[in-house]
């Protein structure tokens, strides 16, 4: 096996702000405020849930969908949103567009009425900055990554498997990242790892499903 670049464990944490996009009471407002926020605000409410602690739903994966089923009281418009796997995406743009394009075919067939909140129940558009440290662990052989992984915080498994895929140009997790480095018969794990069907899963079910793939590494050092 090729000599392997030590995997350096990181671990991380979300500062989470105010988006300083006014409150939504309404479909059309919610409309309105997705075509024109920052992109990391799309990305904030799809994509960095896992790491919220008051995040806990065992239904929908993204804040849109929780709002507009306990918000807007609209089941339609939630099983729609919760449905939207943002990691099929190439960009979050693409991601915007799509959203703004089944609110509007909502707002369609529902007009002239517009689904609206009860004072107290508005959407606020949050972000947040990704805080990474250095764990101080590392990896030196593909055989040892499983374990590292089953030790691994949950803010490792998504700093390495999901929020990973934003920093790598063909969307790569870090861990089929670094065994790509070796040419010595790891593609079929690598393979494995990136057909892992995450984005309905937690972070715990998501590293049974990591240490799963590399486990069948076995023997190779």
């Amino acid at each position: 096996m090729a000599k392997m670049a030590a995997f350096k464990i990181m671990d991380c944490a979300l500062l989470t702000r105010m988006s300083g996009l006014p409150p939504v009471v309404n479909l059309r407002e919610l409309r309105d405020r997705i075509s024109v926020c920052a992109e990391d605000v799309i990305y904030h409410h799809f994509c960095e849930t896992w790491l919220r602690p008051t995040f806990d739903n065992p239904d929908y994966r993204n804040d849109l969908a929780v709002w507009a089923k306990n918000g807007l009281l609209d089941r339609v418009l939630a099983e729609r949103l919760a449905i939207i796997d943002p990691y099929e995406y190439d960009s979050i743009e693409m991601l915007r567009t799509h959203l703004i394009e089944i609110f509007e075919d909502r707002l369609g067939e529902l007009q002239p009425w517009v689904p609206m909140v009860r004072s107290g129940n508005e959407f606020y558009f949050m972000q947040a900055m990704t805080v990474v440290f250095d764990t101080g662990e590392q990896v030196n052989r593909a055989k040892d990554l499983a374990a590292a992984v089953e030790r691994m915080t949950i803010g490792s498994i998504y700093f390495h498997f999901l929020e990973a895929r934003r920093r790598s140009n063909e969307h790569l997790d870090d861990f089929s990242a670094w065994l790509s480095e070796s040419n010595s018969g790891l593609q079929d794990a690598i393979n494995d790892l990136q057909g892992i069907d995450f984005y309905f899963s937690d972070l715990d079910e998501i590293r049974r499903e990591i240490v799963g793939v590399l486990k069948r590494i076995g023997g190779r050092k």
